[in-house]
Order: C-alpha cells, then structure tokens, then sequence
C-alpha cells in the first residue's frame, strides 16, 4: 500500500505543478493540455511521466531543448513524501484525506509565495472551503473550534502587521499570510492553530536570521513567511497533539 501512496503522490505532485505554473497567470488548472512554457510543444504522455520523465529528458525539453525547472521533480516528491508521511500516521481514513487536500493546497500557497511574493485568494477560500466540507460531513473539529481557530491564527498575525505599520512605517505582515493562517485556523481548530502559528515564528526567524548572516537576503529583502506558515502547519497535523501534550506536561506539570 505505501507504494501505491507513494505513487499517487506523484502523480498529485504533477498536478500541483500545473497549479503553481498557471494560477498566478489567471489560466485554467485543466486546459489546454500540458504545454512547454517556452516553444508551446504540446507535451506527450511520456513527456509527463511524474519524476521520471525529468531524468529521461536529462532536465530539458525534448522539443526546444530548454531547460526545465527543478521545481517540477522538487514539488513531486514532496507531494509524495508528505501525502505518504500523513497515510503512515493516519492510514487510508477520512483524516488522510482531508489533511492530504490541506497539505496539497499549502505546497501551491509556498511555491507562488516565493516565486511571486503572493497568496492568492483562490487559494485560501479553497481551504475554507475544504474546512466547511470537512465540518459538515463531521470529519475533524466542530464549528466553534474552527471559530476560535480563526481568531487564534489571524489576531496575532493582524497585530504584528499593524504595529509594524504605526511603529516602524513598513509591512511586517502581508495580507496573504493573515488569511492563510485564519483560513489554518478554520481547518485545524485553535490547539493544533496556536502550534503551528508559534513555530512558523520559530522556523521563519531562524531561517531569516541565517539568510541574513549568510548574506543572501538584506534588510531591506522581502523573505516569504508564507512557506514557513506551510511547513509549521504540516508539522502540527502530524506531531501537533504529542507536542503539546509534551509542553504541558513538561511545563504545566
């Protein structure tokens, strides 16, 4: 069965690809069919084959021999790590499903949020609306949950984008990131919401000091906090309750 998981991934991972090349662009998802963005050679199926087909073509275009991005192979397999990474903890249940969606959409948020510094809206309502399907077949958190999951993801991240507005006279927090973390909120209820809001925190300061230290990013650079909401969501899906089972046991007594 992992196989098989694994495989359908891959294949998730393929579409998700179409998602981050033509969403930005205001394109259709499902037509026309697959294209090379540089000469406009209609892909053939072995051209499309997930993963593979990057290695066979030797990462180039067997039409124009341009080369192809290291996205493609780079959202494939993590489509397929994480899709399967959520069947080991979950098994093939409803919940797999459900995250599996979730986790589909953030990987389309974080690629377009740094390629293009956005967070579409499209985006964020097909997560809210992925909670209310969830809500209303009874799978996951209650209503009230995903209420306070709302307010626990989206008011601090409001606040921090004020203050910074009033007391330093720039953006510290883009509008996007407000309303993806209101929209995690709504899927995820407050618990899992309040871990995953501190460790993007966590993760996007650690990793924004180091590329500044390394010299990569200045001052002035915008870093996308948008990946770092993605990743810290995904980690509270799986280890979420465990980890604060640890801090209030380890902490609260």
């Amino acid at each position: 069965m992992d196989f098989v998981v694994i495989m359908f991934g891959l294949v998730i991972g393929s579409f998700l690809n179409v998602c981050i090349y033509r969403i930005p662009r205001g394109e259709s998802v499902a037509f026309p069919g697959s294209r090379c963005p540089y000469c406009g050679a209609r892909l053939k199926g072995v051209d499309l084959i997930p993963l593979i087909s990057f290695f066979l073509l030797k990462g180039r275009c067997r039409y124009c021999g341009q080369p192809i991005s290291w996205r493609y192979p780079v959202v494939e397999m993590l489509s397929a790590c994480l899709i399967w990474l959520l069947y080991r903890y979950y098994g093939i249940t409803f919940t797999w499903a459900y995250y599996a969606l979730m986790v589909c959409i953030l990987i389309v948020v974080s690629f377009i949020d740094l390629s293009y510094q956005e967070i579409p809206n499209g985006l964020v309502l097909a997560l809210m609306a992925a909670g209310l399907a969830a809500k209303a077949a009874g799978i996951g958190i209650g209503f009230v949950d995903g209420l306070y999951g709302m307010l626990v993801g989206g008011a601090p991240l409001a606040l921090i984008a004020v203050i910074s507005v009033l007391a330093l006279r720039r953006e510290g927090m883009g509008g996007g990131d407000i309303k993806l973390m209101v929209a995690i909120g709504w899927c995820l209820g407050w618990r899992l919401t309040a871990v995953a809001l501190v460790l993007s925190v966590y993760i996007g300061g650690m990793v924004s000091l180091m590329l500044l230290g390394l010299k990569v990013k200045s001052r002035e650079d915008y870093i996308p906090y948008g990946p770092f909401i993605a990743l810290s969501t995904v980690i509270s899906m799986i280890w979420g309750e465990s980890m604060l089972y640890w801090y209030v046991n380890t902490f609260w007594g």
